[in-house]
């Protein structure tokens, strides 16, 4: 049995990447500091593993894939260094035809950009999206300082850290839907609409692009700052591991104690407060502090029934969602070829690859459903409980940009995101419809690039039951809470009963591998204590 201290200063459930964060800086500060994982690998969902019995030398991030969202204030509060590798292109947009037919590959070459964009799309719709870039970009820099502050009421925001001209739009962009924010800058083509609705603005939410709060979660997503990002998403090299090594061994470099397979059963309350925890073992360990880095509704949980203030459990009840996204996590024995790119195309891999319902009608505009009309139906199929016939997916292939993860077989790493499926299906279960949905799902690749099927060698399908298993997130839901709450409406890090903190992605500002709500949670706590 491992050694586990009795007592320390601050106990920590749960070792994500908000956890780690969390410990460096309280241990710093001289607290003892110990962290309890209930699995046996530290990371939560921001881990490198080995999961292909076809491959088992192959890397691969089976929970969150790419690092864009973390502050580079962050970083450097933290002196850690991630390395990160540039997505040039970033975007890639096929349609399932041939040699010749539309697509648009987004990257540093804004020439190229432009002139795909003239070509297959227009100018108004080059327009609108340059236009749109301007005001992301300025709304990014104004917001960036409130995601290491305190949250506040989205209007006390706008007032404190946005810029006059802009505060207006920034309140109707977080209270509003996507598509109404999309809908401002006159876009032609709804494919690049829903390109951008689904990436941005639906990526992990329980929610339809006219749900309000999806433009919050699009937002969110658009506040990439790291180094050379240029607004992107880069990849962690290694793998997503690679962040949460970075920061155990920050964490532990500064005294904190990290322990895998050690679940937490119980926080124990004595005199109104919190003082410590029992884990599933039976054991105890007693403590001034106890900080949540795991989901809300887990902690929720694991606090005796009445001892949180009625209100906070009313409103985080309130905005529970299940997952409503998928991950099929694959071993690829070679690159596949997609048809409508020439050959002398850049690489379109490293990028995050669209598969949108109604691409096929930008080279046939008869022939297709609205692209805007297939994601509202793909919701309205989610929330009776159907699988959809044909759901949005992010394809990601990055072995092509970090070949560390590669094995000696030179199998590649990749892995098809999957908005949105039912968390649970009407009339079957997940275990009986999966087989046959991951064929589909690779059917639709087959589409834009033949004979994709054939070059898997092992798949790792996650859905969100299994997102929920694998990871330990309730629901399965990979923003904890979702990202349609924003700001002062999302989990406190202060929860209102002393001595009891959280600090996940289910706290401001947002589900993603940010860091921000590690980093935040504690100053706090310190600032609670006095330290």
């Amino acid at each position: 049995m491992t050694d586990l201290p009795a007592r320390a200063d601050v106990v920590i459930i749960g070792s994500g990447h908000n956890g780690l964060v969390s410990a460096v800086l309280l241990a710093r500060a001289g607290l003892d500091v110990v962290v309890l994982e209930a699995e046996d690998v530290l990371g939560g969902a921001a881990r490198t593993e080995y999961p292909f019995g076809g491959a088992p030398g192959l890397g691969q991030s089976t929970g969150s894939y790419l690092l864009g969202l973390m502050p580079p204030e962050l970083l450097r509060t933290l002196d850690v260094d991630i390395p990160v590798l540039r997505r040039d292109p970033h975007y890639f947009l096929p349609t399932p035809g041939g040699p010749g037919s539309p697509y648009l590959l987004f990257g540093r070459d804004r020439a190229a950009t432009r002139a795909q964009m003239e070509r297959f799309f227009s100018p108004r719709d080059l327009a609108a999206d340059e236009a749109m870039a301007v005001e992301i970009a300025a709304l990014r820099a104004d917001l960036a300082p409130a995601w290491l502050d305190e949250p506040a009421p989205v209007e006390q925001i706008a007032d404190r850290h946005i810029r006059p001209a802009l505060q207006s739009t920034f309140v109707d962009l977080v209270r509003g839907s996507v598509t109404d924010y999309l809908g401002r800058f006159g876009f032609k083509s709804e494919l690049l609409t829903s390109m951008y609705a689904v990436t941005d603005g639906l990526s992990g939410l329980h929610a339809g692009p006219d749900d309000p709060g999806t433009g919050h979660n699009f937002l969110v997503h658009n506040m990439c700052r790291l180094p050379d990002a240029d607004g992107t998403w880069m990849i962690a090299k290694g793998g997503m591991g690679t962040v949460s090594r970075a920061f155990a061994d920050a964490a532990r470099a500064a005294g904190a104690v990290l322990r895998t397979g050690t679940p937490v059963s119980a926080v124990t309350v004595s005199g109104g407060a919190a003082d410590g925890v029992v884990l599933a073992d039976g054991r105890a360990v007693r403590a001034g502090v106890v900080l949540g880095a795991c989901d809300p509704y887990r902690l929720m949980s694991l606090v005796p029934a009445g001892a949180l203030p009625a209100e906070l459990v009313a409103r985080m009840e309130a905005v529970r969602r299940p997952g409503t996204t998928m991950k099929v996590n694959l071993a690829l024995s070679g690159l596949p070829r997609f048809s409508c790119l020439p050959a002398d195309a850049p690489s379109p891999f490293g990028s995050t690859i669209h598969l949108l319902p109604g691409s096929a009608g930008l080279a046939d505009a008869g022939g297709a459903e609205s692209p805007m009309a297939a994601l509202r139906a793909m919701w309205s199929q989610v929330q009776a409980g159907r699988l959809p016939e044909e759901p949005t997916i992010e394809w990601y292939l990055h072995t092509t940009v970090d070949p560390s993860l590669r094995d000696e077989a030179g199998h590649h790493s990749s892995a098809l995101f999957v908005q949105s499926v039912p968390y649970r299906i009407e009339g079957t279960t997940w275990e009986q419809a999966l087989p046959g949905y991951v064929d589909r799902l690779l059917a639709i690749c087959d589409r834009y690039a033949p004979g994709t099927s054939a070059l898997v060698a092992d798949t790792m399908p996650l859905t969100p039951p299994g997102i929920e298993e694998h990871f330990g997130i309730t629901g399965g839901h990979i923003h904890h809470v979702d990202n349609t709450v924003s700001f002062d409406e999302r989990m406190p890090y202060a929860t209102g009963l002393d001595g009891l903190y959280a600090g996940s992605a289910g706290t401001h500002p947002a589900g993603s591998v940010i860091g921000a709500a590690g980093h935040n949670a504690a100053r706090r706590i310190l600032a609670d204590l006095g330290r």
